[in-house]
């Protein structure tokens, strides 16, 4: 888990090596936004995978109206 001060730390070198302006209104809701991330790639770092484990082929997302039509 990364700590607050961690997760300032790389959003602010991040936005830096980007040559990202970081608006200071939008600060708070961007860490919120990446410690939220950092909690899920926690979660799925934490699960154990065997060497029989595959990756999804592919990700192809769909309209909800597709989905309730039955494509």
């Amino acid at each position: 888990m990364m700590s607050p001060a961690l997760i300032e730390a790389y959003v602010d070198a991040a936005a830096a090596a980007l040559d990202l302006p970081l608006a200071p209104e939008h600060r708070p809701g961007v860490l919120r936004y990446f410690a939220l991330a950092a909690e899920m790639a926690a979660l799925v770092h934490g699960l154990p995978l065997s060497v029989h484990d595959e990756p999804a082929e592919a990700f192809v997302p769909i309209a909800p109206e597709d989905l309730e039509a039955g494509a």
